[in-house]
């Protein structure tokens, strides 16, 4: 059969597994067979430098960059993302078309231990995250944090070997990647998670309408909503990578429940908020709620963020 797209993703071992779930997904809807979506791996920078923060090499576009220069020149057709790694602001010729259903959004407590609570005193908990970080000092101020980078394996590996005693990763990574037993789950109310956890995200060139169309035939309008009033929130508080942020939206009969949080650094400040409103009214409450968190944080919290 003739290929009837080119995918392009990261080439690590949970991207590659959520590259092949948006080429089912579409083979199935468009009743394609499985050769007629060519998966393409496409090197990016945040892949090949794992010895630094993400922070301070340039931020989420360490993973989404690449990808997107194949976008342009048309080596591929659409892009798959973990949407939790995707900058707010696209490139204008650009747009995230589709979502895939999402998955589980909590994270996942790996170690000796069930909950952060149960940790020794001075534990050293490992993560290059910062909201994760400022969550888990907000709750066990005497934690090390301790820098973690690399793929899931390779996060697992470092605990096993006792380099931390702990570490926190996305239970939809872990359940893509067949490790659903591994790791404890912690309510989101101590971790709320990032805007987009748990969603594949596909992108694709605006003026590519054929292209757009075939997507619109696999996306979830339920995660989408939820994920744009989040990213909303995101946008409009103006944080950068080195911002401890959360947001996470709920839809149930046409309503949604957006809620969000602002945190410092060491956990020592941590500002919630939430709204229930119409999902027709997304946008407006979301930027309403990010303004809501500024003002009722700090100046050195605020300082934090660009709005």
């Amino acid at each position: 059969m003739t290929t009837m797209l080119k995918l392009g993703t990261r080439g690590s071992p949970l991207a590659l597994v959520q590259a092949r779930m948006t080429a089912a997904a579409l083979c199935a809807a468009h009743g394609w067979a499985g050769e007629a979506v060519e998966i393409v791996i496409v090197s990016t920078t945040g892949d090949r430098v794992q010895d630094r923060p993400l922070a301070d090499i340039g931020g989420k576009a360490l993973w989404t960059k690449e990808l997107e220069a194949a976008l342009f020149n048309q080596r591929i057709d659409i892009a798959v993302h973990s949407m939790k790694d995707v900058e707010t602001r696209r490139p204008e010729d650009l747009v995230v078309a589709a979502m895939l259903p999402r998955a589980d959004v909590r994270d996942r407590l790996i170690g000796s231990v069930a909950h952060i609570g149960a940790l020794p005193d001075g534990a050293r908990l490992g993560t290059s995250s910062p909201r994760r970080a400022a969550q888990a000092l907000s709750i066990r101020p005497d934690l090390c944090i301790v820098p973690l980078r690399g793929n899931v394996d390779t996060r697992l590996g470092k605990v096993a070997a006792g380099e931390v005693d702990a570490t926190l990763l996305a239970a939809a990574g872990l359940d893509r990647l067949g490790r659903g037993n591994v790791g404890t789950a912690q309510p989101v109310e101590q971790f709320l998670p990032a805007p987009g956890q748990g969603t594949v995200g596909i992108e694709a060139r605006v003026a590519d309408t054929t292209t757009r169309q075939l997507l619109a035939a696999i996306t979830c309008p339920v995660t989408f909503a939820a994920v744009a009033a989040e990213r909303a929130v995101l946008d409009a508080l103006g944080g950068s990578c080195h911002s401890a942020l959360a947001a996470y939206a709920e839809l149930a009969d046409g309503n949604m429940h957006l809620r969000a949080e602002i945190l410092a650094a060491d956990g020592h400040e941590r500002v919630t908020g939430e709204r229930h409103f119409a999902v027709a009214d997304a946008a407006g409450v979301a930027a309403e709620l990010a303004s809501e968190l500024l003002r009722g944080a700090s100046p050195a919290l605020r300082a934090n963020f660009a709005s």
